[in-house]
């Protein structure tokens, strides 16, 4: 099996990054600046090597994807490799957690109510027998 370097780029990665033998970029956001777009993808494909780019585009992104692409002029080619059951197995897990989660969150919440009960309910009873000392 073939080794794979992927590097998931933010702004961080824009410029000033040194990373040899990158296979794979994946743009987690858009730039806003079209050349910033170039520096990022320019990580891969170095030194006459080939490699792939792929950015994750929402609808809040295609007017900073459409810039991205009259600034290359060209059409970026959109990536359907992914499977749909993969996709929906990684979704699946992630619910899971997610779930999982607000159980631990629920049961914390419930404990630190109870054990705000238990302290009111003492400090009630250390303030009767005060009462009664008098």
């Amino acid at each position: 099996a073939k080794e794979q370097r992927i590097l998931v780029c933010t702004d961080v990665a824009s410029r000033g990054l040194d990373v040899p033998s990158v296979d794979l970029v994946v743009n987690y956001d858009i730039p806003k600046n079209s050349k910033d777009y170039i520096h990022r993808v320019g990580r891969t494909a170095r030194a006459g090597r080939s490699g792939r780019a792929v950015t994750m585009v929402t609808q809040y992104d295609v007017e900073l994807f459409q810039r991205v692409e009259h600034f290359l002029g060209k059409k970026l080619e959109e990536f359907t490799e992914l499977v749909d059951a993969k996709v929906k197995a990684s979704h699946e897990r992630v619910l899971e957690a997610l779930r999982s989660t607000e159980l631990e969150l629920r049961e914390q919440d419930e404990g630190t109510s109870e054990r705000a009960v238990k302290r009111k309910m003492h400090q009630q009873k250390s303030r009767g027998k005060k009462g009664r000392r008098r």
